[in-house]
């Protein structure tokens, strides 16, 4: 007898092949998923990979930044004789004389008739990179530094120019003992100061003054100078600084083989850099008081006295437009963080000058504010243009250096 058929349902049929089917298709590769397609694209990307190629913009900040702050043979020198100089122009030439000492000869010159030529050789890594040794020597010129009179009660009509001419020779030896925070430097000079007439449109000095109602108008004065530094410092560099800190007492003695204008001075310095928003924004804070003393027998020359006003404290002043035995700086900058190579700052400042160390207070302070931009590499500011409003007008002040 023939074997009869057993016929199954379509729907069961379809079922089973699509069972016998699905071990197939599970060993095949899902090429179409997410985590697939991005591994495909990091394998076409890696394919692609080269070094990041500066805009022209980005070459020609990065060549002028190592042009201004590193170790150019030949470089600008923008420091000037004295401050209240004006616009300085000058170039130095630096020679390796190991593979971090340096001689490095410079000079400047201003319209004005200010005169710097200097050379300086640098060790900075001594003691297992723990100090730093500079031994300076040069000389300088100024014609037409003011001076308005003793402490704060006067007007710029008041001004009379002087000059001086300088040799100077020094010393200095920063050492970082076991902690880099801690620091002590140590420096000797050696130089003449030869008061001089004034140039420019104020009087002259000594058609204003005498000898005896001005000690030191008409000087010569050489000076044996010893200065001595204790405090701490975690900043990354002096010159630019995004966080840290510097608290240091510096005593200075200022001795005159003469014995004519000997005296002592006292500087306590305070510097702060809080950083806000990972740097973006920074808020910097200095704070300055000097006092002085006199020697048995002797005076202070007038052109040696402790002073405020100028780009680095009262920024809307001239220099030196205040002067007496003690001298007190607040300043205070916001700085915020436009690129790299580029800061700009809102800024107040505050301070006086007083006879009497009790009179260093809060109180008859005089003030400015204003708005600046800074050019600057990773550890110097190398231009810094500063625009101050005070009680006597505007000021713009150019300047080779931080405020603070």
């Amino acid at each position: 007898m023939p074997r009869d058929r057993i016929r199954l349902p379509t729907t069961v049929l379809v079922t089973v092949l699509a069972l016998a089917a699905a071990p197939a298709r599970a060993q095949e590769p899902e090429t179409d998923t997410r985590a697939g397609l991005i591994e495909q694209a990091q394998a076409e990307k890696s394919q692609d990979l080269h070094p990041y190629v500066p805009n022209p913009a980005e070459k020609y900040l990065d060549r002028a930044e190592t042009i201004l702050t590193t170790g150019m043979r030949w470089h600008p020198f923008f420091e000037s004789a004295y401050s209240g100089g004006g616009f300085t122009m000058g170039a130095g030439y630096r020679h390796y004389v190991g593979s971090y000492d340096s001689v490095d000869v410079r000079g400047s010159i201003t319209p004005s008739g200010y005169k710097r030529i200097e050379g300086e050789f640098l060790a900075p890594r001594l003691f297992d990179r723990q100090g730093v040794l500079s031994v300076l020597g040069g000389w300088r010129e100024a014609t037409e530094v003011g001076y308005y009179g003793a402490g704060t009660d006067n007007t710029p009509e008041d001004r009379a120019n002087y000059g001086f001419k300088q040799p100077y020779g020094a010393a200095t030896l920063t050492f970082h003992p076991s902690h880099r925070s801690v620091l002590v430097r140590g420096s000797l000079e050696a130089s003449q100061w030869a008061q001089t007439p004034g140039s420019g449109s104020s009087p002259s000095i000594e058609t204003v003054y005498t000898p005896e109602t001005l000690p030191g108008l008409g000087a010569t004065v050489n000076y044996i100078h010893p200065a001595f530094t204790i405090g701490l410092d975690s900043r990354a560099a002096a010159d630019y600084a995004r966080r840290g800190g510097y608290y240091g007492v510096t005593f200075e003695d200022f001795s005159d083989p003469d014995a004519r204008y000997g005296f002592t001075e006292w500087d306590y310095e305070a510097i702060q850099h809080v950083p806000i928003l990972r740097e973006a924004w920074v808020l910097s804070l200095h704070g300055l008081v000097s006092t002085t003393g006199t020697k048995s027998g002797e005076q202070i020359p007038f052109f040696m006295l402790p002073s405020v006003g100028g780009g680095s404290s009262l920024r809307a002043y001239s220099s030196w437009r205040f002067r007496d035995r003690n001298s007190l700086e607040i300043q205070a900058d916001w700085r915020i963080m436009v690129n790299r190579f580029v800061d700009t700052a809102v800024f107040f400042d505050a301070g006086k000058v007083t006879s009497r160390t009790t009179d260093l207070n809060l109180h008859d302070l005089k003030t400015d504010f204003g708005f600046g931009v800074r050019f600057h590499g990773p550890m110097a500011t190398p231009l810094r243009i500063d625009f101050a409003y005070g009680s006597e007008g505007f000021s713009t002040v150019w300047a080779a250096s931080a405020a603070f």
